[in-house]
């Protein structure tokens, strides 16, 4: 069956995309009844003929990626049975984490700071979002139509403190969820259990933001969980393994559960 993902995908895609495209990077192989872990915001790539117009060092800062998120689904990718799906540019470039006529698909400002370089025309917007998430989301609805996840885990990171509050964020890790909430409640117990402080529906509530799992898993009836680590944490290099380790051991027993 994992024969047939990959097929499928080259026949969609290509075989020199099946791993990475300009859109998506898949990490690992996908198993039928397996952990699929999606992340929209793992990369802070800004291709070369884009010029957004701001401060390099923005780009390794919050607004431009999900701090951690990357190695940790590598890591995750690296037990049998789960595999990762990665964005593969900036959130600033495109953010697959909206929907498609969302303003917010090609940001023109983020936590306070302007992104000149997306004030494109209707027509070169357009084609911003053909390139990147039309491609992104048509390569996860294969992915999950041949592979058919037992659960599919969105994993995101969040800042202690946006620039425009300044109120902190007490959370370690929040758990994010629209309608669908089974595989939720397992993982805010399980959460709680390691000695966590945990946020449900913070720092951002997942009924308002939840555009990729609300198309990809709610519309589908499909078991999924959205996992929010707050930078400070998933940014450690030495916190990284033990925290991909948690978070498979969490999502197995959600797939335990919802047998």
């Amino acid at each position: 069956m994992a024969g047939r993902v990959e097929a499928q995908l080259v026949a969609t895609f290509g075989k020199a995309s099946l791993t990475t495209s300009e859109a998506f990077r898949l990490i690992g192989t996908p198993v039928p009844g397996g952990i699929l872990v999606v992340s929209d915001h793992a990369s802070n790539r800004v291709p070369d003929d884009i010029d957004l117009g701001v401060d390099p060092a923005l780009l390794t800062q919050h607004v431009a990626i999900d701090i951690g998120v990357d190695p940790i689904g590598q890591i995750m990718a690296e037990v049998e049975g789960v595999a990762t799906f990665q964005g593969n540019v900036s959130r600033l470039v495109c953010d697959f984490n909206r929907d498609r006529d969302s303003a917010g698909v090609v940001p023109l400002a983020s936590d306070g700071h302007a992104i000149p370089g997306n004030d494109l025309s209707p027509e070169d917007r357009e084609a911003r979002i053909a390139r990147y998430f039309d491609p992104y989301h048509t390569a996860l609805a294969a992915l999950l139509e041949e592979a058919n996840p037992a659960l599919v885990v969105s994993l995101h990171s969040f800042t202690p403190a946006l620039a425009t509050c300044e109120k902190p964020r007490p959370w370690q890790v929040g758990v994010l969820y629209n309608q669908d909430d089974r595989a939720a409640r397992v993982a805010i117990r399980q959460l709680e259990m390691e000695g966590l402080v945990v946020g449900d529906q913070e720092p951002y509530s997942g009924v308002l933001l939840n555009a990729t799992m609300n198309r990809h898993c709610e519309s589908f009836g499909r078991p999924y969980v959205g996992i929010e680590l707050r930078q400070d944490m998933a940014g450690r290099e030495s916190w990284q393994p033990g925290l991909a380790r948690m978070l498979v051991q969490i999502a197995r027993q959600a797939v335990r559960e919802l047998e």
